[in-house]
């Protein structure tokens, strides 16, 4: 019992530790974002709304594990990836609370099962969690990109037609598109005030979402400036192929949708059964946790993870 107190103890502080983490750095977020919409000149701008007060022992510490990611990540996948998913967080301060998780996670299954075996497999899936949310979160926001990009095109294409330049046009679709739309093409918008020209930071948004739909329209853009025509006309036909494409894409999920389902319950029944039983009746589980039983276990579960991968490549069909 002292034991179990004990991990939920650790796991309920680093789930602390990492709550305020997130806290600061959304209050930075805001604080930055205030200061930046006032009139030039209304108030002094505090050093202290847009830089971190962290100890030199924490900060000290997300310097080492940024210099460690940049070593083996030297082409910034985990940076980029981040900011995909709209983490607020740099790659140390990103693995410094996955580390925290897996050990959260490693405690609190050694606590509830009482074998070595579902600790070092807690702090072993701990990174593959983290690196799961970061991929759901970016599936998200891409889905959500994609579902309303027609309706954004046609918005814009209506301005055009109403007389206003194709900055404007974007300018106004933000002020009535959805997240993640909106902050993207805010963030273009931002982009074309510091000089950059419409197109180029057109084509730098759709390297960083990695939507193909975009991609069309970027080029059919770049198209358009160079033969010339009616710049609204193509963005309705765009709005048109790319509803047209979302269509199919949603029908195509709905059909897998009982595959998908499938590989998940497949994929989680058996750590469930293997946890449940080790739970009910420790002893009945302890000849395989070493041994041959290791091996059977180890095997199983290399099985289980092929199985599994091929089940969700037959349900994955790209549109």
């Amino acid at each position: 019992m002292t034991t179990l107190i004990a991990a939920f103890a650790v796991a309920l502080g680093l789930a602390l530790i990492v709550a305020g983490m997130l806290s600061r750095v959304r209050d930075r977020q805001r604080q930055l974002a205030e200061i930046l919409e006032l009139p030039y000149g209304e108030r002094d701008v505090r050093v202290e709304g847009v830089t971190e007060n962290l100890s030199p022992l924490v900060e000290g510490t997300i310097q080492a594990a940024g210099r460690v990611v940049t070593q083996f990540d030297q082409k910034g996948a985990m940076a980029a990836a981040l900011e995909r998913a709209r983490i607020p967080f740099r790659p140390g301060e990103f693995v410094l609370v996955a580390l925290a998780g897996s050990l959260g996670l490693a405690a609190l299954l050694l606590a509830l099962s009482g074998t070595w075996f579902f600790a070092v497999l807690g702090a072993a899936i701990g990174p593959l969690i983290a690196s799961i949310v970061v991929k759901q979160r970016i599936a998200r926001r891409r889905k959500a990109f994609e579902a309303a990009l027609p309706d954004a095109l046609a918005l814009i294409a209506s301005s055009l037609s109403a007389g206003h330049t194709f900055l404007r046009a974007i300018q106004m679709m933000c002020e009535e598109a959805p997240p993640p739309l909106s902050e993207e093409f805010s963030r273009l918008v931002s982009e074309t005030r510091l000089g950059d020209p419409v197109v180029d930071a057109l084509d730098r948004m759709a390297k960083r979402l990695q939507i193909r739909d975009l991609d069309w329209v970027v080029q059919a853009i770049r198209i358009q400036q160079t033969v010339g025509g009616r710049l609204a006309d193509l963005l309705h036909t765009l709005a048109d192929f790319i509803r047209a494409r979302e269509e199919v894409r949603r029908e195509v999920a709905v059909l897998t949708a009982e595959g998908r389902i499938s590989a998940w319950v497949l994929t989680a029944m058996a750590p469930f059964m293997l946890f449940a039983i080790n739970f009910v009746s420790p002893d009945y589980m302890k000849p395989m946790y070493s041994g041959m039983g290791l091996v059977v276990l180890i095997g199983t579960a290399l099985m289980v993870a092929f199985g599994s991968f091929i089940i969700f490549r037959m349900t994955k069909i790209e549109v």
